[in-house]
């Protein structure tokens, strides 16, 4: 298929959302899939197909191209996906779970993938929306345990320091490396609505105040976004180095870590093991 449509080197590597296998790969397995159901062909061994003679009656009908759609339309349909019984009456509506996909270029893979980017989506609003309702004190711990999940900070109580609030001097926490607390790392943490964005002034500020305490790595976090002035100062190579994260990045970590949320369900996706039915 690759070679007849002269797909590129990028169009054929190019992998579904899953990462787990090549979109071309995916896409003609479940054609075979669905035409298999259909009976417009038939496995005579593993990776051999033939067309039936239903097939080629039907590909005169749809010379062009085939879809879903077409293939639903055929008598055993249903009951090849275990939807209904012999004999069931059928009424036009939604495609009920465990049928192939609606969509003529969707399949059952994509589907998954689909509601899990929209469940995603929503867990990701959510995190912040909650974080937003907390008062900032809250926000500024919230990160140092963000940090302390990443690997920073050591093995002691002191490591992760908070120290956000009056007279703080921009500085709303401080991770201690090393026992000594000789090899720092500051960090500054901005609670703001979605629409307002961290600009310059407040990164050279805490650039400032870094420099004033003679650290030379910073962090700073927010729950919204930073303005392209503010990330054109921390690419300077002079200076302390700082690492800004934002409210993309940080519900991104805070998933990751399992920081806020928990498990609601677990699935598991099996396919066939067609290494184990192999003729030998």
């Amino acid at each position: 298929m690759a070679e007849r449509f002269h797909l590129s080197d990028e169009e054929r590597d190019a992998r579904i959302p899953s990462g787990s296998a090549t979109y071309i790969g995916n896409r003609s397995g479940w054609a075979m899939t669905f035409l298999t159901k259909a009976r417009l062909i038939e496995k005579v061994v593993r990776g051999t197909y033939r067309i039936t003679d239903d097939g080629r009656s039907f590909l005169t009908r749809f010379p062009d191209a085939i879809r879903v759609a077409d293939l639903q339309a055929l008598p055993g349909w249903e009951e090849a996906w275990g939807n209904r019984v012999p004999g069931e009456s059928s009424t036009p509506g939604p495609i009920t779970v465990g049928a192939p996909p609606v969509a003529a270029n969707a399949t059952p893979e994509d589907r998954i993938d689909s509601a899990l980017a929209e469940l995603d989506a929503v867990l990701r609003k959510d995190l912040l929306d909650a974080i937003l309702e907390k008062p900032p004190r809250f926000f500024e711990e919230l990160v140092l345990e963000v940090l302390g999940a990443l690997g920073y900070g050591g093995t002691s109580a002191d490591s992760l320091q908070h120290t956000g609030g009056s007279g703080d001097e921009g500085i709303d926490g401080v991770i201690n490396e090393d026992a000594l607390g000789l090899d720092k790392l500051m960090l500054q943490a901005k609670r703001y609505r979605p629409d307002r964005k961290v600009d310059r002034e407040a990164i050279q500020a805490f650039v400032g105040s870094l420099v004033m305490k003679g650290v030379d790595r910073g962090v700073f976090i927010t729950t919204s976004s930073f303005a392209d002035t503010a990330k054109e100062l921390v690419s300077r190579p002079s200076g302390p180095r700082v690492v800004l994260i934002d409210g993309k990045r940080l519900v991104e970590l805070m998933i990751e870590k399992g920081i806020g949320v928990r498990t609601k369900k677990s699935m598991a996706l099996r396919e066939l093991d067609r290494n184990y039915f192999d003729d030998e």
